[in-house]
């Protein structure tokens, strides 16, 4: 509790007046010892301790009644985020939640969750008193001085945003604010404590914990949480855009964020070059992953547009966006020896009527002469690199390049990356390894957007060779074993693939696994090359080189914004044509639960608000003065109900003794 006058707290002096007049008049009555009053005081002994006692009373509603006057006059604070834990705050780190999950509204419909909880941190400061504010918000993370607690809805740094937040870096960087700071300090995370911003298993909450510790003075840590009930909500968003000739395919997914029962058909808007077309849309539960083919405009090499959705409780996520260009030659280098692998490879890389599509070989003895300038991925089935031939590898990765693994057959000790294959092994007689389990929703065996899924417990094999380091599995044989592990580096990522397609080793060359797998993975490096691609806001392809002018050309939102920091849009740098999107993690709708923020934060004592998405109240803290008044009233009705006179114990039995005298009737 905190007070808004505190110097009017001087009068709780005046609550020890009546104790003093009690004193005083105690010493102007002097006892004298009178031998009649002896028979009087033994008669009234027993009552006296009712009378101390009712005495006593009276003092204490007498001096508490003054003393709650003179808190009510000191105009008492209590807030929900400071309690009743005294002490006046120096200094309140903001860490505000700016990702795009945020403009969500309550049921009510009326203000998204960034603007309740900006205006009620806001009022809670000028309430508390707070002399410092210091603001990092989660698109730039970068510390902002905010000189009046009035200006903070109004600046541009607590604006809506596309983008996606990082509580634990939030959290690092708010104990270097503090490091030079002194005071009493606290830490508020305003958040909707959506899973994705915060990654509780993240291995940083370590160090952001160890950064707060620390300190020399340890901040309070407050959790504001935007949780609870939402307005009706649903997402779209572009996974992958392909140009196929005259038509642009659009891989799309749309999400019911909030209320999944039932069926929901919402209208789908294709805008493309100053034109629409609208179709019906039917999601029959809380998602559906769609193909939608758009016809190019004849002659036009390059074109940009957006499909959207009506608006509804979060109007940042009604709509994806996409650019195209001039249709590019595809290439894949295939790293291996002659033969069968080899020949497979190759119809994998280059199928028939795949015009725009080559591959060509290299025998794994010119490696250290690849030239990866115009491939888009690379088909390794040999011995992995070494020397000069790691070093081009990994620049092939980092910018953008896609590496498949296939096992060199062979016993060796080589690594790339920390990573290498076991020994091979071979399966017992009459018996295959079989493919049992495969991620159907990531990865290059995931379904088919129609949700047809890849016939991959097809695939057998008698023999195998299992990555082993650190990577991301993505499909298991049937004892468990991984057949696809994909690490991802920069821009790029490094597959490996569990056998070969050799009939001496699997029927992987029937193409139900082989040929999908590999065209999926040529698809993410050929996107490198596209003078017109798709990025994510936060990702490097998302923003201009110095060299380049950034200018906004979509219509769908207001033309005076042309950053590409934190805003989703149609966007040319330079040359280039670029289609940014949202995040795609801002569409999942999980929350984090308590013993997740509970791990988090061990040991930082924090304390959870819970309360603070509810619009109908929009105030963190109150005046408690009307309190301080009402609890006077009843001390001064309570010291009145004490003073009463009480009647004459000996009146009654007098009257008694009367009646007794009187004749009876007869």
């Amino acid at each position: 509790m905190l007070f808004l006058n505190p110097l009017l707290l001087w009068g709780l002096l005046a609550a020890s007046a009546p104790v003093v007049i009690h004193l005083i008049n105690k010493r102007r009555h002097k006892p004298i010892q009178w031998a009649a009053m002896q028979f009087l005081l033994k008669a009234t002994r027993e009552s006296r301790g009712k009378k101390k006692l009712r005495h006593v009373l009276i003092l204490a509603c007498r001096v508490l009644a003054i003393a709650a006057l003179a808190l009510s006059a000191a105009r008492p604070i209590v807030s929900a985020l400071a309690g009743w834990g005294g002490g006046s705050i120096d200094t309140v780190v903001l860490l505000l939640d700016r990702s795009s999950s945020m403009e969500i509204k309550p049921e009510d419909g009326f203000q998204s969750r960034r603007k309740i909880v900006i205006e009620k941190a806001r009022d809670a400061m000028i309430d508390l008193g707070v002399s410092r504010l210091v603001l990092i918000e989660s698109a730039s993370n970068q510390a902002q001085e905010v000189s009046s607690l009035d200006t903070l809805a109004d600046l541009s740094s607590t604006a809506a945003t596309d983008t996606t937040a990082d509580f634990p870096s939030l959290l690092i960087r708010a104990a270097e604010v503090l490091a030079d700071s002194s005071g009493h300090s606290e830490i508020w995370l305003a958040s909707d404590l959506q899973s994705s911003n915060w990654h509780p298993d993240d291995p940083r909450w370590a160090a952001a914990r160890a950064s707060l510790d620390a300190l020399i003075q340890k901040p309070t840590i407050r959790v504001l949480s935007l949780t609870g009930p939402t307005a009706s909500n649903s997402a779209v968003h572009l996974l992958d855009s392909q140009r196929s000739g005259d038509e642009l395919v659009l891989d799309l997914e749309i999400v019911r964020v909030a209320d999944s029962r039932g069926t929901l058909s919402l209208p789908l808007t294709t805008h493309l070059n100053s034109a629409s077309t609208t179709e019906s849309i039917t999601i029959p539960g809380q998602s559906i992953r769609l193909q939608k083919r758009v016809t190019l405009p004849a002659g036009n090499l390059t074109g940009s547009g957006w499909v959207s959705i009506p608006a509804d409780g979060n109007s940042r996520d009604n709509s994806a966006y996409f650019a195209y260009g001039p249709a590019l030659p595809v290439k894949s280098i295939i790293v291996a020896p002659a033969g069968e692998a080899a020949d497979f490879l190759a119809l994998a890389a280059a199928p028939p009527g795949y015009e725009n599509q080559s591959a060509r070989l290299i025998d794994p003895a010119n490696a250290e002469t690849l030239d990866t300038t115009d491939a888009a991925a690379i088909l390794w089935a040999a011995p992995l690199p070494s020397g000069r031939t790691t070093e081009i590898i990994h620049r092939f990765i980092s910018s953008g390049g896609q590496v498949i693994f296939f096992p060199p057959g062979e016993s060796s000790n080589a690594s790339f990356d920390n990573l290498s294959w076991s020994n091979p092994s071979v399966a017992d007689a009459g018996k295959f390894f079989i493919l049992k389990d495969w991620n159907h929703r990531d990865g290059p065996l995931r379904d088919g957007f129609d949700g047809t899924p890849i016939p991959a417990e097809r695939l057998k094999a008698i023999r195998r060779q299992i990555p082993i380091g650190d990577y991301t599995t993505l499909s298991h044989w049937e004892d468990g074993e991984p057949f696809i592990a994909r690490r991802v580096t920069e821009r790029g990522t490094a597959w490996f693939v569990g056998s070969l397609p050799d009939y001496t080793w699997s029927n992987l060359g029937d193409a139900d696994v082989l040929l999908p797998s590999v065209q999926r993975i040529i698809e993410i490096g050929a996107n490198r090359f596209s003078a017109s691609s798709l990025a994510t806001i936060g990702t490097d392809s998302a923003k201009p080189k110095p060299s380049e002018s950034c200018i906004r050309l979509d219509e769908n939102t207001n033309p005076e914004t042309t950053s590409s920091r934190d805003q989703a849009g149609i966007f040319r740098f330079g040359d280039r044509l670029i289609a940014i999107n949202r995040p795609h993690q801002e569409d999942t709708p999980e929350i984090l639960t308590k013993d997740q923020l509970d791990h988090a934060l061990d040991g930082t004592h924090y304390t959870l608000l819970d309360q603070a998405g509810k619009s109908d109240d929009p105030s963190l803290s109150s005046d408690a003065w009307r309190a301080f008044l009402i609890f006077m009233l009843f001390l001064l009705i309570s010291e009145a109900i004490l003073c009463l006179p009480k009647r004459d114990p000996i009146a009654q039995p007098e009257i008694s003794n009367r009646n007794s005298n009187l004749p009876r009737s007869v």
